[in-house]
């Protein structure tokens, strides 16, 4: 895929604040978490771009190919932790909005028993940065190459 145009450079006052915004939040939980959250947010919202780059910077941070490869059935496979999988139900809940709220109660209340009110708060921001940037992403269909591509070419 080709992006349309460069879309930080097309509004590069607000991109600036975008990237800041993002740049904070990614900082705010511990990165492997923050790392799952996207991939998974972004496997839902079928975003080649954002996948392909959350599982590179997952695997940078020592995120393991079997937790990867299962993380789109993370309900069935063990080796998610009960904080990382209340993530990942809130993370699926808010980015399936569209889908109808049921899934929210639960979620939210699994949620409640692992985070903090200022984590829920720092994830739910991370949800939301990812479901943009995945938006972002397909709508200008921007791609990703890794840094070493980068250099090989």
């Amino acid at each position: 895929m080709t992006a349309k145009f460069d879309v930080l450079a097309a509004a590069p006052e607000l991109a600036s604040a975008w990237m800041s915004l993002s740049r904070a939040v990614n900082g705010s939980l511990e990165p492997t978490l923050v790392e799952l959250v996207k991939i998974r947010a972004s496997q839902i919202n079928g975003c080649a771009n954002c996948i392909n780059m959350h599982t590179i910077e997952a695997r940078a941070q020592g995120e393991s190919e079997q937790r990867l490869y299962l993380l789109s059935a993370w309900r069935e496979a063990p080796g998610y932790s009960p904080r990382e999988r209340a993530a990942l139900a809130w993370t699926e809940a808010l980015t399936r909005l569209s889908e109808g709220h049921a899934a929210h109660e639960a979620a939210y209340d699994a949620l409640a028993a692992h985070f903090t009110e200022e984590e829920r708060v720092k994830l739910t921001l991370i949800v939301n940065v990812i479901n943009g940037w995945n938006r972002l992403a397909v709508g200008f269909g921007m791609w990703f190459v890794p840094p070493a591509r980068k250099t090989a070419a």
